[in-house]
């Protein structure tokens, strides 16, 4: 096995249209998880994946008729653009097979290197089964994404740079797992080379299929995957790929989408590149890995680990969802629902729990004449805190609901929160202004004059300079001219609302 693989690696033919990547450290993340931790940047491939190396592997060496007659692959997107650039460097033709869940930036990027598109199915699999049938139609020849020696071959060739470029220790290198091809070549060098070298595969909580194979010991077929990381959706990993992996590979972590949001962020913050789902799964795994063993005997620390970047072909419209989770995933914010008494002073009061806490969205409105519901986000600095939160508010009576890890919560409900109130008597409504500033939002509230009820509030930190906050407050006629000289000594930029359709429509 190793002997032949290794063989396979060295001579494997990738820098015709491949460069050997950068290996970075990443200082932020470094310091904060306590190791030392690098980026197999081949994200900066022509192709934004490693997808290239063995594609081009693979298809230099088909025979001169096997070209004429041209290829075909099914792809997620990534080994789309990998044969597609192949093929041009090549002079063949290339038909692609791709999900119709793949991202346009993807379609549009085969398409612009020739490629022929065909879309199909909802998930690799379903694209795989047709692309086979074309095959037989149209007598092309397959390139496999993953389940192929020379494929595997081309991107084991990552492990052989990793290892030039770092000679000195390495305690475990960190891959993403979709069909397991970058996987079974990475951990085909390494262990014939440094067995020593731990080789953690990483995969998602909804597209685990590698993971579950090895477990049980044969291949398992998921009926679905998540779509979220659609670069590793795979329902049903190779048969050499899953060979390969359950000899060599050490072990697996899985992670949720929340934890590849806040990977995405933390390479951002070290390298200002954005990496897609896929691409960040690696240094998602890394983080799990480190804390899982925080409490035990064992709590991985001062170690080296190598994190492989595996591919930047994001959806610019997935960008809102990232940063939305990102937090979340990062143990940075917590989202609770408190249940309030409706009566005077009690919003306040529970403002005043919050204190000086860093909070990151603010919703409620009025609609029961007894108690009322408040959405709310805060910042936080470790895993715990949102459990010392919750008791803190349950101490003081306020009912409180700890939705960190509720997904309709964090997709669906903190959206909806709001609709017409029956009790919403002379209401104003007013967009307020102000500089962000961590308490910012407490200060504003601490503003507010005692003697208006709110009915209405939303708030939500969206990373600027500026804080934008919506209020209802219920004013009575007569105080009409106190509210006025409330508003110009208030400071705040501020615009009425109070006759907008969307409101009138909606709230």
């Amino acid at each position: 096995m190793t002997t032949d693989y290794l063989q396979k690696i060295l001579t494997a033919r990738v820098y015709d249209v491949a460069v050997e990547s950068p290996l970075e450290f990443a200082p932020t993340l470094s310091e904060r998880m306590g190791n030392s931790i690098y980026f197999k940047r081949e994200d900066i491939q022509s192709v934004f994946s490693f997808k290239l190396r063995g594609a081009y592997n693979k298809m230099a060496h088909l025979t001169p008729a096997q070209l004429k007659r041209g290829v075909i692959c099914a792809s997620a997107g990534n080994h789309a653009q990998g044969v597609a650039l192949s093929a041009a460097k090549l002079g063949c033709r290339a038909m692609i097979v791709m999900p119709t869940t793949t991202p346009p930036v993807k379609i549009e990027a085969v398409r612009a290197r020739g490629g022929e598109v065909v879309l199909h199915g909802d998930s690799y699999t379903d694209a795989y089964n047709h692309a086979l049938t074309l095959e037989k139609k149209q007598k092309l020849t397959f390139v496999h994404p993953f389940d192929d020696p020379y494929v595997i071959a081309g991107q084991g060739t990552i492990a052989m740079e990793i290892l030039r470029q770092h000679p000195g220790p390495i305690d475990a290198v960190f891959v993403a797992i979709g069909g397991g091809g970058l996987i079974s070549g990475v951990a085909s060098y390494i262990k014939a080379v440094r067995p020593e070298i731990r080789i953690i595969g990483v995969q998602t909580v909804d597209s685990d299929a590698m993971a579950r194979s090895v477990k049980a010991g044969r291949r398992v077929s998921l009926p679905d995957v998540g779509l979220f990381s659609d670069g590793t959706a795979v329902k049903l990993v190779g048969e050499e790929t899953f060979r390969i992996t359950k000899k060599l590979v050490d072990e697996f972590v899985i992670v949720d989408t929340d934890a590849v949001c806040a990977a995405i962020k933390d390479v951002f913050q070290d390298t200002r590149s954005i990496l897609e789902p896929a691409g960040a799964l690696a240094v998602a795994g890394a983080k799990e890995y480190i804390e899982r063993s925080k409490g035990t005997k064992k709590p991985v620390t001062g170690q080296t680990f190598v994190t492989i970047a595996c591919g930047a072909n994001m959806n610019f419209d997935r960008l809102r969802f990232v940063a939305e989770r990102a937090e979340v995933g990062e143990a940075r914010e917590a989202v609770f629902a408190v249940t309030i008494p409706e009566e005077r002073g009690s919003f306040k009061r529970f403002c005043s729990l919050v204190g000086p806490r860093n909070v990151t969205e603010f919703i409620y409105r009025i609609s029961d004449a007894k108690e009322a519901h408040v959405f709310v986000g805060m910042s936080i600095s470790s895993r715990d805190e949102p459990g010392q939160i919750t008791k803190n508010f349950e101490k003081h009576g306020f009912r409180t609901l700890d939705l960190t890890h509720d997904e309709l919560a964090k997709l669906h409900v903190r959206h909806l929160v709001g609709g017409k109130s029956p009790l919403a008597h002379d209401e104003l409504l007013y967009r307020f202004e102000f500089p962000e500033r961590p308490g910012a939002l407490m200060r504003f509230l601490d503003s507010m004059a005692p003697n208006w009820n709110i009915s209405l509030f939303h708030y939500r930190n969206q990373g600027g300079d500026v804080g934008r906050i919506l209020v209802g407050l219920q004013v009575p006629k007569k105080e009409m001219k106190i509210f006025r000289q409330f508003l110009t000594t208030l400071g705040y930029r501020h615009w009425d609302e109070s006759e907008n359709p969307a409101y009138k429509l909606f709230l």
